[in-house]
């Protein structure tokens, strides 16, 4: 615990210092972009060290929760369960976002200041069908899948394979028991990567305040206030789900999320906070086959923040550009995005991917875009934190649902949960 809090000590501080220095760059170099190539490398280093964590640990972690879980009957009970509530919280992070957009209407101060000719935003558009979303769940190989660190197609064959190996029983023990111990060497390993995390902090938040200024935070800071509001909102609506199954237990899960919230908000990447947050629901009391169940499957399916910016930021530059959607319009859009948020990767820009699908679709100019870019990456901070928070709440919920949640003093389940 005391490791923890300093690590969230020392994150905060390179915050802060992250902050400070790039605005002393920005003011006192002409041309900061070495300075912001180098930190730019660090940042890159460090979620590259994340990424080859996650691989390894999901498959390793999934399979083992799979196999000791039993019948494929309980994976399949707590699966819905799993899929329902990931359900419930995708229509309330959308509605939220349409609501507080066509409240706040960000966008009408834009009005008439817009250039409808094409630009290059660096953003491909990708839109989703039906065909390319299966095509896309199942893998053609498992390598292949791990290279990319695609975390779908990873919990598809873990699914499978976990299946298998449960219904094998004693032949496959001795794997399933590697795969254990696997998972806890990826574990420590991710003890050693995050000591390099507030380096990584510091160049993440340096290198984009040296490049853009703080004036970027000025130009767009009653979006950006309105944005985080509705992110706080969002936060004690989950909490509140949370409330109605965990009762004053939300507090200490919270707090226990508190440290992986953190280090997504800082890096920009809920999935540089997967494998802390895995810890801190074990620490809570969440059963490792519980958590290293839904986690995964959160991660494709339940990205609560990046949801809720999809209908913000899409409507924003609607209203940007005069366009008036209709209720029957955005409730349809709501409805793609439904389907096409499915399997946002938890890393920096993927959310902007989809929403440049989604513009085409309703005939928005794609240039809107550019409104976005300059200060995508404060707010990619605070829908990664989200992200974390979403999940954590959902695999604590499932616990819940399931026996599954050690109650405080219960040493031996809490040991057992670890």
């Amino acid at each position: 615990m005391q490791k923890k809090s300093r690590l969230t000590t020392y994150i905060l501080l390179a915050l802060v210092l992250g902050i400070i220095t790039g605005y002393f760059v920005n003011a006192n170099v002409a041309t900061p972009t070495g300075f912001v190539d180098s930190m730019s490398l660090l940042t890159t280093v460090f979620l590259r060290l994340i990424k080859m964590i996650i691989a390894p640990l999901v498959f390793a972690t999934l399979v083992v929760g799979i196999a000791r879980m039993g019948d494929a009957s309980e994976v399949g009970r707590i699966g819905l369960k799993t899929m329902g509530w990931f359900f419930l919280a995708s229509v309330m992070s959308l509605s939220l976002g349409l609501v507080l957009v066509n409240i706040f209407r960000p966008g009408d101060a834009l009005l008439g200041h817009m250039s409808t000719a094409a630009s290059n935003t660096g953003i491909v558009a990708s839109s989703l069908s039906l065909k390319d979303f299966v095509t896309h769940l199942v893998p053609a190989s498992i390598v292949d899948g791990m290279a990319k660190n695609e975390i779908l197609q990873i919990v598809v064959f873990s699914l499978f394979f976990g299946i298998a190996a449960a219904a094998i029983g004693e032949k496959a023990r001795i794997l399933i028991d590697a795969l254990d111990g696997l998972a806890h060497i990826m574990l420590k390993v991710t003890g050693y990567v995050m000591a390099f995390a507030p380096i990584a902090v510091f160049a993440a938040v340096a290198g984009t305040i040296a490049k853009s200024g703080l004036g970027v935070l000025s130009t767009y800071g009653v979006f950006m206030a309105e944005f985080y509001l509705g992110i706080m909102i969002l936060w004690g609506l989950l909490m509140f789900a949370g409330f109605l199954f965990l009762k004053k237990r939300v507090f200490a899960l919270m707090g226990e999320l508190r440290g992986p919230a953190l280090l997504a908000f800082s890096t920009a990447s809920s999935e540089a906070a997967y494998p802390k947050t895995l810890e801190g629901l074990e620490r809570f009391g969440v059963r490792n086959r519980i958590a290293s169940f839904v986690l995964p499957i959160g991660y494709s399916f339940n990205l609560d923040g990046s949801m809720m910016y999809c209908t913000f930021a899409t409507v924003f530059i609607a209203q940007a550009y005069g366009i008036e959607m209709t209720l029957a319009e955005q409730i349809t859009m709501m409805a793609v995005l439904m389907v096409t948020s499915k399997g946002i990767a938890g890393v920096p820009r993927a959310s902007l991917v989809v929403i440049a699908a989604t513009l085409s679709q309703f005939n928005i100019p794609e240039a809107g875009l550019l409104l976005l870019l300059g200060i995508d990456h404060f707010l990619d901070m605070a829908r990664s934190a989200t992200n974390v928070v979403g999940n954590g709440v959902a695999a604590a919920v499932v616990a819940k649902w399931e026996g599954e949640l050690a109650h405080p003093g219960d040493e031996e389940m809490i040991k057992d949960a670890a």
